[in-house]
């Protein structure tokens, strides 16, 4: 009896299966090891970032005065 058939049908399944368990497994772990900017940080990094753009600005003014 020749089971390269069944080896042909099996390989496609496992894979599926491998791959839908694998997958279901990083949504689980993903959202607890991964820390989430407040929003306080988030603003906070806003303004520093205008100030450094706005001093940027000034550099440039004067650099081509």
């Amino acid at each position: 009896m020749k089971w390269s058939w069944l080896v042909t049908l099996v390989c496609p399944l496992m894979m599926i299966l491998m791959m839908f368990g694998g997958m279901r497994g990083m949504h689980g772990k993903g959202g607890h090891s991964a820390r989430q900017p407040k929003l306080e940080e988030l603003q906070r990094e806003l303004a520093e970032l205008k100030a450094q753009n706005e001093q940027i600005r000034a550099e440039v003014r004067s650099i081509n005065g």
